[in-house]
């Protein structure tokens, strides 16, 4: 396997790493980290200081979520790359947890990277419309739909296979030429739909 190939799921064998993925902006970034990525990559792109992204990088490899893949050459300056450690992280039955306990853990995990992810895209989309104001184009799009499944396989092969067509669309369209390329982000999410209140 070599440093651009990660495996699909990581078994999380501590308590460590189980608290490293409660938080959202650490499970944010293991997200974006299936590819190699620098600190001041990830910080441009979501528009975080590099020094802050950077500690976080650091307490993802300490606890072995993440971890140095090479370095680059970035005019006078030399990027360390980062690499998560899978694209799935799932918690050892070994920890001790109750299985209903360490499914809390997964879903509250993956709320709250939904919330950071939803502020996120709330705060680029109004910057986008400052600059739309000032007569720049600002090409976007959005989609909003529903899906009803019937049972936890279906739902989980539903999910494996939207994640597998959105990556091999990216892997299909992503160009290396840093120079006249234009950067898109691309948030997509799936959850169930909130019970209405009563």
């Amino acid at each position: 396997m070599n440093n651009h190939e990660i495996a699909e799921t990581y078994v999380v064998q501590s308590a460590e790493q189980a608290m490293a993925l409660l938080n959202p902006l650490r499970a944010e970034l293991l997200a974006i980290m299936a590819e190699p990525a620098s600190a001041a990559e990830i910080a441009r792109g979501m528009g975080e200081t590099a020094q802050r992204i950077n500690y976080h990088l650091k307490a993802l490899e300490k606890v072995g979520l993440a971890r140095r893949v090479g370095t680059r050459q970035v005019r006078n300056l030399v990027e360390v790359l980062y690499q998560a450690a899978a694209r799935t992280f799932v918690i050892a039955d070994s920890l001790g947890f109750q299985p209903s306990t360490a499914q809390q853990m997964r879903d509250q995990g993956s709320l709250a990277h939904l919330v950071t992810m939803s502020d996120r895209m709330k705060r680029d989309a109004l910057r986008l419309m400052e600059q739309s104001d000032k007569e720049v184009q600002v090409p976007s799009a959005s989609l909003a739909s529903k899906v009803r499944l019937a049972d936890e396989s279906q739902r989980e092969a539903f999910i494996n296979e939207y994640v597998t067509l959105v990556e091999q669309l990216i892997r299909k369209y992503e160009t290396t030429a840093a120079d006249d390329a234009i950067a898109f982000q691309l948030l997509a999410a799936v959850y169930p739909e909130p019970m209405k209140e009563e």
